[in-house]
């Protein structure tokens, strides 16, 4: 650390110190002290145990299901308020409620806007983010947000796979942004997968826009969640002549028989970041770590400097 850089403190919510610890390693500082006390019916307490006055302290903490990550970092940051802080950054490499960004029929909430609307109650200075659902949820927010891009992290393992015929594709319209911005990156063909949905995490239909034959695919999607978009994607690409597809899809989330239908499709690879941590090993997932990204990323901003050589997309 630059003697130039004032000092900041990490500390953790209970379910994302895997990562934590890996972020403070790299980042060249301990893990802060903090401790929940939880009562009988389930309501927990979170306490520092050490000083924070006057400190910038980046509070750790994907906000996957269930809430009680959710509310363990809003009881952070109100712990941290109160304690003096100079500065709060929320690190929350997966943003929870993300697919909420809208309402999409009558009667229905914006959970994002409502998460947003929290976390700023609560007090957070910063947000530090990865791979958000939608874009637009930087909006919601009045308080400076890092959206980090995870592609700093997949494109080279991409690169790294020398895949001749490479062709980027999203398994929606709504990704093709993102498989665009990969492929330019590469200099590689696109396709693009139109799907409709009977009901949420149910697809009736699918149909691919573009060439698969005799290409090398990588599937690129901000999260994967039952699996039932990839694996379909990939089941339909290798029946149309693909030679292999693989995935890249930035949270894995794996609820339901996800790690089954990945194990039975005919994806060659998963590769995933440690933003929300795997239920169970699986053969074909691979995880790459985002810890050395947000690591630097918090560096840069605890001493004020430029991170807009972070963003490949």
């Amino acid at each position: 650390m630059s003697y130039m850089e004032p000092e900041a403190k990490i500390f953790s919510c209970s379910n994302s110190v895997y990562l934590a610890e890996k972020i403070a390693k790299s980042y060249g500082a301990e893990l802060g002290k903090v401790t929940f006390s939880e009562y009988s019916d389930g309501e927990f307490q979170p306490s520092f145990e050490e000083s924070i006055r006057g400190l910038r302290v980046f509070l750790v903490c994907s906000t996957f299901p269930s809430s009680d990550n959710l509310m363990e970092l809003l009881l952070m940051i109100d712990a941290a308020k109160r304690a003096s802080a100079r500065h709060i950054t929320a690190v929350i490499p997966y943003f929870g409620w993300a697919r909420q960004d809208r309402k999409d029929k009558p009667r229905v909430p914006i959970g994002a806007k409502l998460v947003a609307k929290l976390l700023e109650s609560a007090g957070a200075t910063r947000i530090m983010t990865m791979d958000l659902h939608a874009d637009q949820i930087q909006g919601f927010f009045e308080k400076p947000v890092d959206h980090l891009f995870a592609s700093t992290i997949f494109l080279p393992y991409v690169k790294s796979l020398n895949l001749e015929n490479l062709t980027i594709a999203s398994p929606d319209m709504g990704g093709s942004k993102r498989a665009y911005a990969y492929s330019k990156f590469l200099g590689s063909d696109v396709v693009i997968c139109y799907k409709q949905r009977r009901e949420a995490n149910v697809i009736e239909t699918m149909e691919v826009i573009g060439d698969v034959k005799g290409r090398n695919i990588v599937l690129v999607d901000d999260m994967v969640d039952t699996g039932g978009t990839l694996t379909k994607a990939a089941d339909m690409m290798m029946e149309r002549g693909a030679l292999s597809v693989r995935a890249i899809c930035t949270h894995p989330i794996l609820s339901g028989s996800a790690y089954e239908k990945i194990e039975n499709s005919q994806l060659l690879e998963l590769i995933v970041t440690d933003s929300i941590p795997l239920k169970k090993e699986s053969n074909k997932i691979r995880v790459v770590t985002c810890a050395e990204l947000f690591a630097d990323v918090m560096h840069k901003v605890n001493s004020n400097n430029s991170i807009s050589g972070k963003f490949l997309m």
